[in-house]
């Protein structure tokens, strides 16, 4: 009964015009940059999140949120019209999809990805407003042991889940956690890693490093690629599937769903893992594993699922333990922080509005989603065929206001600019950014526990072995390196990502 009243209030919260709206105008936007290679939802919340400032806590993380899970939606049409993924999610939906459509069935293909991505968004939203009321319940009792001993593990499986190597992976978590010192320490006083710079006293600003690295760093890619970029799939017809359809669908839907929403909780952008995880399930289920990569409506179906149960799951720790579990989480911390709310498991008892309100809007955004997608094909496909050289100035622009409009300084732009260029760099290094970006965030936080739980035990740190919770994920931590330090689990590792590359 408790549940059901919380959710009464969470669309009592949904259901006002205004936050209908932000809803609506979230999930269309996120659609859109789902749909167009080379913005991503990452660099366009970053971009927004000075917006922030002048909206209620409920509307702007109701509208970032729908720009999340939207951006899931539109990134498997040009997956399916164009063979180019809007987002890193839905790569192996471009294997079978684009095949669909190129048979002339590009309809039936965007019409399972819909499905798919509605049931499984659906059930995922379920499983938060059941999952999240005990665990936060359970993290108000951590101490700061059992805080920092969690940031570590998430730390350890943003290495472990990242793809590529994973000494790579490790570099660029010690970058974020050096870049995360950077500044005044707030203890002592002490200024570190400044080199005198008076402009560098308060550290790097989030919204300049997630802005360079993902936003600019993006646009410089895609200007590489711009030729590949070629509406292939221009008129599509026939949407509904047939009854052998629905049946060859129905089961991967409801794997997919359930694998997405298991490993979205994971630190390390889960929705990517599922998705792939997903169709190697599929693929290894399958009674005819020779049609995957030919057009097997399961290799549409499964992934979609997937990989949008992940992005909906991958709120729960966020909601509950105020830890990201990606780094489009911890923009939506970032959000949150702006608005003077202490990310946590507090949220849920100082904000039952905005913790339920954001809920409830996942089932309304769902619902835009499937009414938005279909009926705007032909707009998305003239919007993929738009040239990137005509876009890339319009969102510079953007990037370049919305920096500068934090502080009003014109050094975090050039800032900007210079992780623009390091984040171009590090993907031709194939050193992936997000673990960066989330040691950014988790690193002072776990800075700031490991000194209170010193403090506390009068820096004898063997508390964190005494505290049977710290205790426990200490060892999940070292058993998750330890495990994917074998040679067969790497390798195995290796092969789950190396169709996306």
């Amino acid at each position: 009964m408790e549940l059901l009243s919380n959710l009464g209030l969470g669309f009592q919260s949904a259901l006002t015009v205004q936050n209908l709206l932000y809803c609506l105008g979230g999930v269309f936007l996120g659609t859109l940059i789902g749909v167009l290679p080379g913005l991503g939802p990452i660099a366009t919340i970053a971009m927004l999140l000075p917006m922030t400032f002048t909206l209620p806590p409920e509307s702007s993380l109701i509208m970032l949120a729908g720009i999340y899970y939207g951006a899931q939606y539109g990134g498997s049409t040009t997956a399916i019209l164009v063979n180019l993924p809007g987002e890193a999610s839905s790569v192996v939906t471009a294997l079978d999809g684009h095949q669909m459509a190129r048979k002339g069935r590009a309809g039936v293909a965007l019409a399972t990805a819909a499905i798919g991505s509605f049931a499984a968004g659906t059930v995922a939203t379920v499983l938060i407003a059941v999952a999240a009321p005990p665990l936060a319940e359970l993290a108000l009792k951590f101490g700061p042991a059992e805080y920092a001993s969690l940031m570590l593990l998430g730390l350890v499986a943003s290495i472990v889940l990242a793809h590529g190597s994973l000494l790579k992976a490790f570099g660029m978590i010690l970058l974020g956690l050096l870049l995360g010192t950077l500044g005044t320490d707030v203890n002592s006083g002490e200024q570190r890693f400044t080199f005198d710079e008076p402009r560098l006293a308060d550290g790097i600003g989030f919204v300049v490093l997630a802005m360079g690295m993902f936003g600019l760093g993006e646009i410089i890619r895609n200007l590489e690629h711009e030729s590949t970029r070629e509406a292939m799939i221009k008129h599509v017809s026939g949407l509904w599937p047939s009854k052998a359809d629905f049946k060859r669908m129905l089961g991967p839907i409801i794997r997919g769903t359930g694998l997405g929403s298991l490993l979205g909780i994971l630190p390390g952008n889960g929705a990517v893992l599922a998705s792939f995880s997903a169709y190697s399930l599929e693929k290894k289920l399958s009674r005819h594993p020779e049609e995957f990569g030919q057009g097997a409506i399961e290799g549409v179906a499964g992934p979609e699922s997937a990989n949008n149960a992940g992005a909906q799951t991958s709120f729960i720790p966020m909601l509950t333990l105020g830890i990201p579990s990606s780094p489009v989480m911890a923009l939506m911390i970032g959000a949150m922080i702006i608005q003077g709310i202490s990310p946590g498991p507090a949220v849920m008892t100082e904000q039952p509005q905005l913790f339920w309100g954001l809920i409830a809007s996942m089932w309304v955004g769902n619902f835009f989603l499937i009414i938005l997608n279909l009926p705007l094909i032909g707009l998305w496909v003239k919007m993929i065929s738009v040239p990137y050289h005509l876009l890339f100035p319009v969102i510079l622009v953007f990037c370049a206001i919305g920096v500068f409009s934090v502080n009003n300084a014109e050094y975090d732009v050039w800032l900007m600019a210079g992780f623009g260029v390091a984040g171009y760099v590090f993907s031709k290094l194939e050193c992936e950014p997000a673990p960066m970006l989330m040691a950014f965030i988790l690193g002072p936080l776990m800075e700031e526990y490991l000194r209170r739980a010193l403090l506390l035990s009068r820096g004898d740190p063997l508390v964190f072995l005494q505290r049977p919770g710290s205790l426990v994920m200490l060892l999940m931590a070292a058993a998750a390196m330890a495990v994917v330090l074998l040679p067969a689990i790497r390798k195995k590792r290796e092969e789950a990502f190396q169709e996306e590359e």
